[in-house]
């Protein structure tokens, strides 16, 4: 009896947040470099082919530039994506995209190293991929005679001469590893700067991977919104999610706390149930989701990432003239980069313009607890915080929670604060 054949897990899982990233890319064009190392396995061009495909139908300009070290295998390496990578993002849905065959297979083209070295050079390479892409949403270029680090420069320079959204660059360690093992999921431009120093990215360990700081930084000073490095693995994790698999590049001015506004309730709804999910945020009642938005702040990464929400709460307590922090939630790839300090930072900001006398909160996790007492919040009592807080309240939930204060401002001579 034959047993049973194993199911294989999709290139493109599912992701809660996928939509948000695919409505971002939609109507931009991304760059892919991609050394011709990491497709070395049927399953690479199966996931390259996956990615492509997904971006295509969804009215994304795709370049990927494949590089290979071999000189004199450019033609070869052509032929062979065209032969196998071609066939896997052509299909029933990527087909109307393009107008007929020859535009698929022109969509496949050898290119010279040197052909980003000089300006009129590198225009003649940039009308090319034009011209490709007026045919249908789709270029692959292969560029022989170059290592990773040159096809990664290569990839840039397109990039920032097509002003492109989105750079990722394929790597087989994937995203930067700092000294302490642990990986860094995110990068401004100051820190770029940094180990950029003479000596810096020596010191952290990091010396082998400075040309790909360089592409990075680069991309970002010519205009490329954000830059993300990851293994070829992660592709679809790095892109579609909120915690990623590499690392994320972007601007210095990288972190932006603002009230949200109607049309980040979607995706600041999805963020408050992935927090519920992973129990950090309690289930609230669509009502009471419905609150927290009107009084919600987001941190938002770069120019598109939502990083983490809070909300202050004023009227339920304002004859106390006290305002609650809910709903505080960073997202994993951002919660070592100050995030919740930030967010609770902007609300306390406007609590003391509002004149509250204090700022309360209320969390059953205990990492949460540290962190209040980081921002200089006490613990105290339920009896110390407004009543109005615990009318409804489930009791069993009262029991296990701390409540964290923090005072703003001294009581008058009236009791008024």
């Amino acid at each position: 009896m034959a047993s049973p054949v194993e199911k294989t897990a999709p290139l493109i899982e599912s992701f809660d947040e996928k939509q948000f990233y695919l409505d971002e890319f939609r109507g931009r064009t991304l760059v892919f470099s991609v050394p011709l190392d990491e497709l070395a396995r049927d399953t690479d061009y199966e996931r390259l082919a996956a990615i492509t495909r997904e971006l295509l139908t969804n009215d994304t300009r795709v370049i990927v530039i494949v590089g290979t070290p071999n000189s004199g295998r450019g033609e070869q390496v052509l032929r062979r994506l065209q032969r196998r990578l071609g066939p896997l993002i052509f299909d029933e849905a990527s087909i109307p995209l393009f107008a007929d065959r020859r535009s698929r297979s022109g969509a496949f083209l050898k290119l010279e190293g040197t052909a980003s070295a000089q300006p009129s050079t590198t225009s003649a390479l940039l009308t090319t991929v034009w011209s490709v892409l007026r045919r249908g949403p789709l270029f692959v270029g292969v560029v022989a005679g170059i290592g990773p680090a040159e096809g990664t420069t290569f990839a840039r320079e397109i990039a920032v001469r097509l002003r492109v959204h989105k750079l990722v660059l394929v790597e087989p360690q994937g995203g930067i590893v700092g000294a302490d093992g642990k990986q860094l999921s995110f990068m401004d431009e100051a820190m770029l700067d940094a180990l950029l120093r003479v000596g810096q990215a020596e010191w952290a360990g990091l010396a082998a991977r400075r040309p790909t700081f360089e592409a990075a930084r680069g991309a970002l000073l010519g205009g490329v919104s954000s830059v993300n490095l990851c293994a070829l693995a992660g592709i679809a994790r790095e892109l579609f999610t909120y915690e990623g698999s590499g690392t994320l590049f972007t601007h210095a001015d990288y972190c932006r706390i603002e009230r949200v506004g109607i049309d980040d309730f979607a995706e600041v709804e999805r963020l408050i149930e992935r927090g519920q999910r992973e129990g950090v945020l309690k289930f609230r009642t669509p009502e009471e989701v419905a609150a927290l938005l009107v009084n919600a702040y987001g941190a938002t990464i770069g120019a598109h990432h939502l990083a983490g929400i809070c909300a202050l709460l004023t009227e339920p307590y304002a004859a106390e003239h006290a305002g609650e922090i809910v709903g505080l939630y960073a997202i994993t790839r951002f919660k070592g980069e100050g995030v919740g300090g930030r967010l609770v930072a902007r609300a306390l900001a406007d609590a003391r313009a509002a004149k509250l006398a204090y700022v309360f909160a209320c969390t059953a996790e205990e990492r949460a607890q540290a962190f209040f007492e980081r921002q200089g919040f006490r613990r105290v009592r339920t009896s110390d915080v407004p009543a109005a807080k615990w009318a409804g309240y489930d009791p069993r939930r009262k029991a296990q929670v701390a409540i964290y204060r923090t005072d703003l401002a001294p009581a008058d001579s009236t009791g008024l604060r």
